[in-house]
């Protein structure tokens, strides 16, 4: 288990115990603190899982981690690319001679 996965549970928990309390005494305040925390632990574990996950999968397929970083990275670039071009206005360049640099 990760240390984001037992910070998580451990966050959820002290949610649900403050969600509780909050019930008992009438307080909506703790309530909502309670459901806050119980959700970003929540949240905070499904994080830890994911990232031991994607640790699991690129040690047992580290060319396939390597080709989608590739794809990914190659992908970025011509986007990048694409929005760069489009943002310029070309009509305000003056005409230039021999070499564009």
């Amino acid at each position: 288990m990760d240390t984001d996965e037992t910070k998580g549970a451990i966050n959820e928990t002290i949610g649900k115990v403050q969600d509780v309390v909050g019930s008992v005494t009438d307080d909506a305040g703790a309530q909502l603190a309670g459901k806050a925390k119980e959700l970003s632990g929540k949240a905070q574990e499904v994080y830890g899982q994911a990232t031991e996950q994607l640790r699991q999968t690129t040690a047992e397929n580290p060319l396939i981690t390597l080709a989608v970083v590739g794809l990914a990275g190659f992908l970025l670039g011509a986007l990048f690319k694409r929005a760069n071009r489009d943002s310029i206005n070309y009509d305000d360049v003056p005409p230039t001679r021999g070499r564009r640099y």
